[in-house]
């Protein structure tokens, strides 16, 4: 922990990050941070203790860069860094749909590169954290990784091949949860509940439901039988489900999500 991180584009995901990392144990004085405002800067500086600095400073100065801009941004951040990042420093990609490989044939030969998908709730130290290795990370470069984003939450170990799928379903993954709550929420007041109390009673449904998943073991489908009684109101509304193609629909939905992720490997953008 005495080494140097930086965080390169500090948005929301970047100050989760560096919040968890220092009740993690990290001393603010080890962690530097870059921000494309003046303001932001300052206001890191002032809430965590850590020092703002340039690119270039953090590229010269760390021992490992964590890249936390938009994909679009990658390749503009890294044209300004290669020149300034020597081959043992650490770097490591929180960028949606961009391979090691990207970043291996624009730094200096050798880098090694660890791919990481974290998702919004690391800024509740709820994330789920999906690493890979690039060709020259080793397994302490990975465990670093692993070290730092589980100051936010879970890690789990895959490789790069199946990041995609880990992006659809974990890092795009809270919206589809926001999106079903709206939904609920929404049918709650057709049924005539105020939305505050249609809300409370989702929300802690869905905490419950995934506590439930967390910590019994059981299979999801034994958790929904043990809920549907015969002839009774649960298995009524998964009938109603099942009619509107709502497990075809998540489906496909995940399916573009991967596909997306995929293009912004490619350097397709709309």
């Amino acid at each position: 922990m005495a080494q140097k991180v930086a965080v390169l584009g500090t948005g929301k995901i970047g100050e989760a990050l560096l919040s968890g990392m220092i009740r993690g144990g990290w001393a603010p004085a080890d962690l530097l941070v870059t921000a494309r405002r003046q303001e932001r800067a300052d206001e890191l500086r002032a809430r965590y203790g850590v020092t703002p600095v340039s690119n270039l400073e953090a590229a010269k100065t760390a021992d490992t860069l964590i890249l936390t801009v938009k994909p679009q941004d990658m390749a503009a951040l890294l044209v300004e860094l290669a020149p300034y990042v020597p081959a043992d420093r650490l770097v490591i990609s929180g960028a949606a749909g961009i391979p090691t490989s990207f970043y291996e044939e624009r730094l200096a030969a050798g880098t090694p590169v660890v791919r990481v998908m974290t998702n919004t709730p690391a800024l509740v130290d709820e994330a789920m954290s999906v690493i890979s290795a690039g060709s020259h990370a080793t397994p302490e470069h990975v465990a670093h990784a692993e070290e730092i984003f589980g100051s936010v939450g879970k890690t789990l170990r895959v490789p790069e091949s199946q990041q995609d799928a880990c992006t659809a379903l974990s890092g795009s993954g809270p919206a589809y949860f926001f999106y079903l709550v709206e939904a609920m929420t929404d049918a709650g007041i057709l049924l005539g509940l105020p939305r505050d109390k249609a809300h409370d009673l989702i929300v802690q449904s869905a905490i419950g439901a995934a506590t439930m998943l967390r910590d019994s073991g059981e299979h999801p489908v034994r958790l929904r039988e043990n809920v549907t009684s015969p002839a009774g109101t649960t298995i009524n509304a998964i009938r109603e489900l099942e009619n509107h193609g709502v497990r075809a629909a998540l489906i496909a939905a995940l399916e573009a999500a991967r596909d997306r992720s995929r293009e912004l490997a490619s350097g397709t953008k709309d």
